[in-house]
């Protein structure tokens, strides 16, 4: 999946060999909403819609790829989905942390200083742990695979290289505004966040963290989107540097095959006029090319 700054496209391998795309524009929401250009504001925004629109590509893709046995999610099931998502990432990143530090609080002196260090290094050890996890997955790497050729043909592309296979795959794997960049400074920021708010009772306690959720992620957003402006400078790298490290988890080298769905996903995202300005570059890769004329 690709996003551009009006659009988003899914582009996809049927069992045929090609390459299929659906282009749609971006909700009013982040697309034209003044609301969109609010400092910490849109940081929530852009996380509600990333979820909506993971879910909707991910439905796509899947129908997709096996059409005689997955339809896609009609609405009341997208919202399903979400929600059970979103209470799974409550049990196991917000509760199970706060019970954790709940039972080893008072062997290490039992202040909210120690209190909430504890719940913020389990919250980070559990979101790593995960990633690792559900990386010994052979499908999983293959996702993982396919979220390096999306970073490796977005370096080209602002590189102004030719989107060509050779040229993609030099690229790294990494990007430093990657979504897990995001998440990985989330966590960092709770921890400072949730640390001066101090101890107070379990319930209030629970209810801060839920709460706190959105204006966390506003804050974050907006560190993302300065570590990526300000790349080559040094406070730049070092606020990118961490998520860099955890993408080397949720990023792998992509076959060329793979490297040809994320070009095509890109020049589907991307405008008529821009498309032509790729193609000025030199050679594109055809079978992105292809996809693009169905």
């Amino acid at each position: 999946m690709m996003r551009a700054p009006n659009s988003w496209a899914i582009a996809v391998r049927v069992p045929s060999g090609e390459i299929e795309t659906v282009k749609h524009d971006l909700p009013r929401l982040s697309s034209r909403s003044r609301a969109a250009r609010i400092l910490f504001v849109r940081g929530v925004m852009v996380l509600y819609e990333s979820l909506v629109l993971g879910f909707k590509a991910l439905s796509w893709s899947a129908q997709k790829a096996v059409p005689e046995e997955e339809e896609e999610f009609t609405k009341l099931q997208l919202v399903g989905t979400i929600a059970f998502s979103v209470a799974a990432v409550l049990l196991i990143f917000v509760l199970a942390p706060l019970g954790v530090a709940k039972l080893l609080a008072p062997y290490i002196g039992g202040s909210s200083f120690s209190f909430n260090l504890i719940d913020g290094i389990v919250r980070g050890l559990l979101f790593v742990g995960y990633i690792w996890g559900i990386g010994r997955s052979k499908e999983i790497r293959r996702v993982f695979e396919y979220h390096g050729a999306e970073h490796q043909t977005i370096h080209a592309y602002e590189a102004g290289e030719p989107l060509t296979v050779d040229h993609i795959q030099k690229h790294s794997p990494e990007h430093p505004r990657c979504g897990t960049n995001f998440l990985l400074i989330v966590v960092f920021i709770s921890l400072v966040v949730f640390t001066l708010l101090g101890r107070p009772g379990w319930v209030q306690l629970i209810l801060s963290r839920i709460v706190l959720i959105p204006v966390i992620a506003g804050f974050a957003y907006e560190v993302l989107k300065f570590s990526g402006l300000h790349g080559g400078d040094r406070l730049g790298r070092v606020l990118a540097a961490p998520g860099l490290w955890l993408q080397k988890l949720t990023t792998d080298h992509p076959a060329d095959d793979q490297v040809e769905v994320a070009v095509a996903a890109l020049l589907a995202a991307l405008e008529p006029e821009e498309v032509e300005e790729v193609k000025a570059r030199g050679p594109v890769c055809p079978a992105a090319l292809r996809a693009l004329a169905n």
